[in-house]
């Protein structure tokens, strides 16, 4: 490592984040002009089109395409074998960096000598501070109050709040027990005494052990804030998972196995498989509340209306049975509600006024099946219709009250009118206003701010965004560097604004809400199929039909050329392995393409490419409909 003339090797370890990996590589190209540095990827067996991005558009960044997830401790030694560098950065590829980032650390790590390892300021992608950029060292104690809440309660409290080192300042230069391996700046020479990262560590705890073995070899850990990042922290991995607990939380037990005492260590298991146990009986408790308050809500509030009903007819002295309370009306609501969810109105983000429509088609379902019911049974139409209007107002109550409690108006689940302030010069400002009017149907106000205007500062920005109510702010990657746009996110963070940063030549803008969810962005590849109340509705639009198809098999399967052919695709259908449409290219957001039998035909008119860029992007199921009536002489295909 030691004799080569390059300053610093950048590994970077990728799992299906191309559109990440790519915005991280440009603003690594551009940290990398003032120093001599090599760039690793190590592709953990992406299937988002990662690696063909790299060779693609970053031909001098040294890649390894692994056939499987080795986990990022294994991956990042994979690379760090090959480096050449006095110093090894670790990075996720869920970050930006300044432009003079690897300068400044690498020309602080030159003059100190004992800093071994070293990591900088972070902010998530609402400019606001990551505590984890500082941490110290998870002994049985911290972990204990860090666990049990203790170090949130006193986060400056020197007892309590160790884990992330409350109590000393972010903007301060201080020792630190650990760094974070989101970025991890290492000098060679202490690489080699103290060893490579444990693969023992599969993912989260490497960076501990590391930071800890760095410690035990003479060297010391520096927190550096005199440059910062951008971490979109939860993009490659979503650690608001039930998995993100368990990972997390048994490499704490292998690091404390590895580095305590063997009482110590007893007790830190003890303690953290209680964590574990703990939280993982809250995440489920949560995510099952979060599942069933709404449709629990619905069903109630629907009862009591039924309820109601069946006591105004008792009045009237209208023969109203028993069994409408204890059998029909609960059908009645089981199937609105099955309806309510097929749709996708309980996913979040749903369009709630569509549940004029899923009611409908229950409604019908449920009148059709009472014309089937024996005469005891069939006591009201009118029952039925009244209940499926109850429903509806049950519904849109209880939405009503949300928005007014969340946002103090009412909102009906519709996305929010976007005022957007885009930070760009003429040309990119253009093809950004384009990008954004394909993919976000709800903009008020696009405004265009000008990056070369001398006077464009936090108080010039924080005006323009005040005067026009800006909600939303884009900055040009190709126009404005990262060190700016880092800057002013970090400065206006306190005005409640969402950010997006667009990379040159790219159809995507990429942001991120909070530092526990997805990063959103807008994407003209956007694939509705991924929805999950289109992947519902598609699933059970296959298993009708092709259970249909099978019950007149006797009657069709003489006109097909390949009759075996055609009853092994319904039956492969109908278990799920194919569906009956699809396209056979994968969407950035899809992992993985499904076998089909049949291409998108839904428009004769129409080309093949525009129709399968229109099933994608707005996915309806009467294209599906469409596109087998339109081809079933075809069923009998080889699988795509």
């Amino acid at each position: 490592m030691r004799d080569q003339p390059i300053d610093l090797s950048v590994v970077i370890v990728n799992y299906n984040v191309a559109n990440f990996l790519e915005q991280c590589l440009n603003s690594v190209e551009a940290a990398s002009q003032q120093l001599n540095v090599e760039v690793f990827v190590v592709d953990n067996n992406s299937v988002d089109g990662s690696v063909e991005m790299v060779g693609k558009k970053f031909p001098n960044v040294h890649l390894y395409a692994n056939t499987e997830n080795l986990g990022f401790s294994k991956a990042n030694n994979q690379a760090i074998m090959q480096c050449k560098g006095r110093y090894v950065l670790l990075l996720n590829p869920d970050t930006v960096v300044e432009q003079d980032t690897f300068f400044k650390c690498v020309a602080y790590m030159d003059k100190h000598t004992k800093v071994g390892g070293l990591g900088v300021r972070m902010l998530d992608g609402k400019g606001k501070f990551l505590p984890e950029s500082k941490r110290g060292l998870p002994t049985p104690a911290v972990s204990f109050y860090k666990i049990f809440g203790l170090a949130t309660l006193f986060p400056k409290s020197k007892r309590f709040g160790t884990y992330h080192l409350g109590y000393l300042d972010e903007f301060e230069i201080n020792e630190v027990d650990v760094l974070s391996g989101a970025f991890m700046m290492l000098r060679s020479d202490a690489l080699l005494k103290v060893g490579l990262l444990d693969e023992a560590f599969f993912m989260y705890g490497e960076d501990i052990d590391l930071s800890y073995r760095i410690q035990l070899g003479g060297f010391t850990n520096v927190y550096f804030p005199e440059t910062k990042i951008i971490h979109y922290k939860g993009e490659s991995t979503k650690k608001g998972s039930l998995n993100y607990v368990f990972v997390f939380y048994n490499a704490m037990i292998i690091f404390a196995k590895k580095h305590f005492s063997e009482r110590y260590a007893k007790f830190f298991s003890i303690a953290i498989h209680t964590a574990i146990y703990l939280r993982a009986s809250l995440s489920i408790a949560k995510r099952v509340l979060q599942k069933v308050s709404w449709p629990l809500y619905d069903a109630f509030g629907t009862y009591m209306i039924l309820r109601l009903l069946g006591s105004q007819w008792q009045k009237n002295e209208i023969e109203f049975p028993d069994m409408a309370y204890t059998y029909l009306s609960p059908t009645y609501i089981l199937i609105w509600i099955f309806c309510t969810w097929l749709f996708g109105l309980y996913d979040k983000g749903s369009r709630i006024h569509q549940i004029w429509k899923s009611t409908f088609i229950a409604t019908v379902v449920i009148l059709v099946a009472y014309a089937l019911f024996p005469k005891e049974w069939q006591f009201s139409r009118l029952f039925i219709l009244l209940g499926a209007m109850g429903f509806t107002g049950v519904f849109y109550a209880g939405r009503v009250i949300q928005d007014l409690i969340r946002y103090g108006n009412i909102n009906f689940g519709k996305l929010p009118k976007k005022r957007f302030g885009i930070i760009a010069n003429a040309e990119e400002f253009n093809r950004i206003e384009e990008l954004l009017g394909l993919t976000y149907p709800e903009i008020d106000h696009i405004q265009q701010i000008n990056p070369s205007t001398d006077s464009l500062n936090t108080t010039e920005l924080q005006d323009i965004i005040r005067v026009h109510q800006i909600n939303e702010l884009i900055f040009s990657a190709k126009d404005f560097g990262a060190s700016n746009t880092i800057q002013l996110m970090a400065d206006t963070a306190n005005l409640s604004l969402e950010y997006k940063i667009a990379q040159p030549d790219t159809s995507y803008l990429i942001g991120s809400s909070s530092i526990d969810q997805a990063g959103a962005y807008y994407n003209l590849h956007f694939d509705a199929l991924q929805l999950p109340a289109n992947k519902r509705l598609k699933r059970l639009f296959d298993v009708l039909m092709s259970l249909i198809f099978l019950c007149l098999s006797p009657l069709l399967i003489w006109k097909y050329k390949n009759p075996q052919r055609f009853m092994r695709n319904l039956v492969q259908i109908a278990l799920g392995q194919l569906s009956f449409v699809g396209i056979g290219t994968p969407s950035p957001s899809s992992k993985k393409v499904k076998g089909f039998i049949l291409r998108p035909q839904f428009n004769q008119d129409q080309a093949f490419d525009l129709q399968a860029f229109i099933y994608m992007k707005s996915y309806r199921l009467s294209y599906d409909l469409l596109s087998v009536w339109n081809q079933l002489h075809m069923l009998d295909n080889d699988t795509h």
